[in-house]
């Protein structure tokens, strides 16, 4: 079974929120695999779990044997629309 997290840093959590992450992440740690979306930079994770410590410990073990894909301009969803410019969002 595969655990799919999406958006992380799309709102910020509260701390008991952000602990249950923790917990989460620390279970299935060398168990089983954990698939995050973000778009935030690692960076920022500590605004987004409101604490750097916490933040790091659930990144040290995301980190720890995974594949970062980063992913580099413009919205997928967004490519069939036209950009407030005039232009096509993808040019």
């Amino acid at each position: 079974m595969r655990v799919v997290v999406d958006e992380v840093g799309y709102l910020p959590l509260n701390r008991a929120d952000a602990n249950m992450v923790f917990q989460m992440v620390s279970r299935r740690y060398e168990k089983g695999s954990i698939i995050v979306t973000s778009n935030k930079s690692f960076g920022e994770w500590g605004q987004v779990f409101g604490d750097d410590v916490l933040a790091s410990a659930i990144l040290d073990r995301l980190l720890h044997h995974c594949e970062v894909i980063s992913i580099n301009g413009p919205s997928y969803r967004l490519k069939d629309h036209v950009n407030p410019k005039g232009g096509d969002q993808n040019r």
